[in-house]
């Protein structure tokens, strides 16, 4: 079918290539032959008047007109998908939906845990695919290969919907029995002792505090790098080592192994957890429908306390009584 002049199919063949910006992957994607795709490619430069893209050694770089391009045709094509292709409604309890939600350890264990338990009663054939921060997340958003990210508002992606699903602050812990603490931790010492410090994924994220101390000209002594927040309270219970964790996290694991809050000189800062979506899902049902899940879920999410339980008001230790 035409539209002034243009094959609407070609807008398929567009997206696939602004998205993939590889023939040969952007042809898998569509299920094209090579030769159909290198034919749809030839004609779209006709209709544009533009090469869309140029080859600098192998590495395959838009034109300024196909950057204007992707996200329009992104933006139309998944206007065609939220109002027209799904307009049947969403029934959870009949639908087998799979999900691949990018999220850390962190989040699953003090909030996603709470919505899989929730969907398993309400929607027991829908399942999840829950992917580490290993990739860049603004980029499998930019694709539409993740369905949602779980992560801290600040480093969002600005081009994509998102919405706030709860708070929590980072607090340093160690061990009760750490000898080496001063009654009080300035922040020199604080730097200078032994670190659990974590990156994520294969491009060694950085977590929000080590972001913080970057941006203030500050580096940590760090003996010790995990993958993620859950590795640390085993690294640091019964020894010298301190660490940052999410309040929430601590708060969790001191049900198991004994931590202690250490206040530090300068409070690190409050962070608001989100989650993000594609704009092209932003009218799909079944996405309406899990993140309104979410955000009602996190709604019932407590307000962690730093303050010790009444009985263990001479210690500083968290533990099951939390």
């Amino acid at each position: 079918m035409r539209f002034q002049g243009l094959d609407l199919n070609l807008l398929v063949v567009l997206d696939a290539l602004l998205t993939e910006r590889s023939l040969t992957a952007a042809a898998h994607r569509i299920n094209l032959s090579q030769p159909a795709m290198s034919a749809a490619v030839a004609r779209l430069r006709d209709y544009f008047r533009d090469e869309l893209f140029t080859m600098n050694g192998r590495e395959r770089f838009l034109t300024p007109r196909a950057e204007t391009l992707a996200p329009a045709v992104r933006a139309v094509l998944g206007q065609i998908q939220g109002s027209i292709i799904s307009l049947d409604p969403f029934d959870p309890a009949q639908s087998d939906r799979h999900f691949r939600i990018v999220l850390s350890d962190f989040a699953i264990i003090v909030f996603f845990e709470k919505v899989v338990e929730r969907v398993a009663r309400e929607a027991p054939a829908v399942s999840f695919e829950l992917l580490p921060l290993d990739a860049d997340p603004h980029e499998l958003i930019r694709r539409g290969d993740v369905d949602f990210i779980v992560v801290p508002e600040m480093f969002m992606s600005s081009a994509h919907p998102r919405v706030a699903l709860f708070d929590d602050e980072l607090v340093c812990v160690g061990c009760p029995s750490n000898k080496q603490m001063p009654r009080q931790l300035t922040f020199e010492k604080y730097l200078s002792m032994k670190h659990v410090g974590v990156k994520f994924g294969h491009a060694q994220r950085p977590p929000i505090e080590d972001w913080f101390l970057h941006e203030h000209g500050f580096r940590r002594r760090v003996e010790i790098l995990v993958q993620g927040f859950s590795m640390i309270p085993p690294l640091v219970s019964g020894t010298d080592r301190l660490a940052v964790m999410p309040l929430r996290l601590v708060r969790h694991f001191a049900k198991t192994i004994p931590l202690r809050i250490f206040e530090l000189p300068t409070p690190l800062p409050v962070f608001t957890e989100a989650v993000q979506w594609p704009a092209l899902h932003n009218n799909d049902p079944a996405s309406i429908w899990l993140r309104e899940t979410m955000v009602q879920e996190a709604s019932r999410m407590a307000i962690p306390s730093k303050t010790p339980a009444p009985r263990e008001r001479s210690s500083d230790s968290l533990n099951a009584q939390h």
